[in-house]
């Protein structure tokens, strides 16, 4: 529990430190949280509990994964989304016949646009 502790602890304060707020102000942003609690949380005097950690997530638009030192990627461990229209070749053409009147002058050259763009997210 001492090494997750000390990893938390840390994540916690380069987060604070990193956007340069004072920990009375990230006091003020979070609810129902002390300015006195942050310095214990961040100097590994006591551990956070899971509200205060849930806030910290959402403050910093991280995940818990990252806080927790389970990974190095903010957007968490397991953070991959690619929605499932983008795999299937065949819907992106159907959507994109759908999305365009013919009769537009733009029309091919919106559509070889969009065709690329959503290619290039399959990579």
């Amino acid at each position: 529990m001492k090494e997750k502790t000390t990893i938390v602890a840390q994540r916690m304060k380069e987060l604070r430190e990193g956007i340069k707020l004072s920990q009375a102000k990230l006091a003020t942003c979070l609810d129902q949280v002390e300015q006195t609690a942050i310095f214990r949380y961040e100097s590994g005097q006591s551990f956070p509990p899971y509200g205060v950690l849930m806030q910290y997530a959402d403050f910093f638009d991280i995940s818990l994964d990252y806080l927790f030192g389970r990974t190095d990627n903010p957007q968490g461990k397991l953070y991959n989304f690619q929605p499932k229209v983008w795999k299937n070749q065949g819907q992106i053409h159907e959507l994109i016949e759908m999305c365009f009147d013919p009769a537009s002058p733009a029309n091919a050259q919106l559509k070889e646009t969009l065709l690329r763009i959503m290619e290039e997210q399959n990579k």
